[in-house]
């Protein structure tokens, strides 16, 4: 697998061609590695770009014009290779992905996908632009997944840690059944000023899903309450999950555009919920960071 690389002098970063996607976050400074290394003992990815849907479908499908298109969780441009179009620096690169024959089996319309990785400071920007190739109007849901390490040291626990987010207001979220849908939501996650700490059990039934724009800044805290990772984004809705049971170090915050579909979901692609729909010839645009601390 062919890998490229952005680096300053604060972080080196590498990307993987499949799936354009985020390997490594890595401090020149300290040493620390923040990205999840992708082993499969607990999770074979890193930072899968969820491309076109988010989460999983009602019955694994999805309507088009009155015909059914078999898709699985998180769509299907997590494992196609994309094409690396622009480094015009060590700091900035650009890969795209466009449609073909194989896609169009599972996807009926002619699209283009761009992400874009941009290095300043201490801080990774990732811009998703998605563009219609098509000659009618398009739709599709995207999403970040990216996963950090929790703890960052072996001598310490998960559970020493806390998640910070820029409100003080306890936060609403929806919870996933055995077959990945939507289905149990209005739980509540009590927010002490900003600091929730982190509970053995609180991913034991898969992700939070938090809608409704109720934070655009999630921070992974040290035990001493200080930010390590922060992600800033201003998506309609975010994840949060680890493995339930395995223990695993690590913790994803997702930007989303889109979700799972509930339960009692019944209708076409139009009318899911979080639907982005996109005109011929126009372009979807939408970006967050991931910052570095020390």
């Amino acid at each position: 697998m062919q890998k490229f690389y952005l680096e300053n002098m604060y972080l080196k970063v590498t990307i993987n061609q499949q799936g354009a996607e985020l390997a490594s976050i890595l401090s020149k400074e300290n040493g620390n590695e923040y990205l999840w290394n992708a082993d499969e003992k607990y999770w074979k990815r890193s930072a899968p770009v969820l491309f076109p849907i988010v989460g999983s479908l009602k019955d694994s499908n999805f309507v088009v014009d009155g015909t059914n298109y078999p898709m699985s969780q998180h769509g299907f441009a997590r494992d196609l290779d994309f094409k690396m179009i622009k480094q015009p620096d060590g700091k900035k690169i650009i890969f795209r992905l466009e449609y073909d024959e194989d896609t169009k089996n599972v996807y009926p319309y002619r699209f283009a996908l761009e992400v874009e990785y941009n290095l300043d400071g201490y801080k990774l920007t990732t811009t998703w632009r998605v563009f219609n190739l098509d000659d009618k109007e398009i739709h599709f849901q995207i999403g970040g997944h990216p996963a950090f390490m929790c703890p960052l040291k072996k001598n310490e626990k998960q559970t020493d840690y806390f998640l910070n987010f820029d409100t003080d207001k306890d936060l609403k979220y929806g919870l996933l059944n055995d077959k990945g849908l939507l289905e149990y939501e209005g739980n509540i996650l009590a927010n002490d000023g900003g600091l929730v700490k982190i509970d053995e059990h609180m991913f034991d039934k898969d992700a939070l899903i938090f809608e409704g724009s109720q934070a655009n800044r999630v921070e992974l805290c040290k035990p001493d309450g200080m930010a390590y990772v922060s992600v800033i984004f201003e998506a309609p809705l975010f994840g949060l999950w680890s493995p339930a049971g395995k223990g695993a170090p690590f913790i994803c915050i997702e930007p989303w555009y889109g979700r799972a579909d509930k339960d009692s979901f019944s209708g076409d692609i139009t009318e899911r919920e979080y639907d982005n729909k996109l005109a011929v010839g126009e372009t979807f645009e939408a970006s967050y960071v991931i910052e570095i601390g020390n």
